[in-house]
């Protein structure tokens, strides 16, 4: 039985073999599933539709996934909806392109029908904000994280995060002046990802230190980070 709760996805790819595989398999799990056959599309439709999950290939006419991604971050309608990126492609500066326009994960062809629903499933999962937590809040100086809301503020003004950078921050600001390893952050915030790695964790904490001033999160060389107080 599915336990999605009728999650809406929206599928972006330009080969139609590929959307019908994948809308079928989810489809069979419970999900209402949307389909694009490039970039435009795929803002136009998640545009009427305000899917919860939007899978996106990086390679297609007219506009490829990376810039769509990257179109659909600055919306707000979209700040917390999960991007991640279907793609044959293997090179890691595609992977750092996608984390750094706000990608929350990252799925290689060819497809496994079986792999591919466990990984949504397993992304939808374990991402959703705590339904039961009354008192989720961090305060530290002028920064409030709001674990429940999913939300940020400094000095009152919302700072918009995507997932993975909002998750990062909360890890770290859980407690200030603990130092995480990489190896820790990894397990913690992409579990068992098989595409991450190093660069990866440099790239968001680059982003939170753009977003929210340089001196939030300090390196610690040789060992990680840590949130400074």
């Amino acid at each position: 039985m599915s336990t999605t709760g009728k999650q809406k996805i929206l599928i972006v790819d330009d080969e139609p073999d590929i959307l019908e595989l994948i809308e079928y398999n989810l489809k069979k799990e419970g999900y209402q599933v949307y389909s694009a056959r490039n970039g435009q599309e795929a803002v136009a439709e998640a545009k009427k539709t305000l899917p919860d999950l939007i899978v996106l290939d990086i390679m297609m006419p007219k506009m490829d996934g990376i810039e769509a991604c990257r179109i659909m971050r600055t919306m707000p309608e979209f700040k917390n909806t999960f991007m991640v990126f279907l793609t044959a492609r293997s090179e890691e500066y595609s992977e750092i392109a996608g984390f750094n326009v706000g990608a929350d994960d990252y799925i290689a062809k060819p497809i496994k029908p079986r792999a591919l629903v466990s990984r949504i499933n397993a992304i939808l999962r374990r991402n959703a904000p705590p339904e039961e937590v009354t008192d989720n809040k961090l305060e530290i100086g002028d920064l409030v994280i709001d674990r429940e809301a999913y939300l940020v503020y400094k000095n009152g003004v919302k700072v918009v995060l995507a997932k993975k950078e909002f998750e990062l921050l909360y890890l770290l600001a859980s407690k200030p002046g603990k130092v995480y390893t990489r190896e820790v952050i990894l397990k913690n915030i992409w579990e068992d990802s098989v595409v991450v790695t190093n660069r990866t964790i440099d790239v968001h904490i680059r982003k939170l230190r753009e977003k929210l001033g340089d001196d939030c999160v300090a390196t610690v060389k040789g060992v990680g980070y840590k949130f400074e107080k």
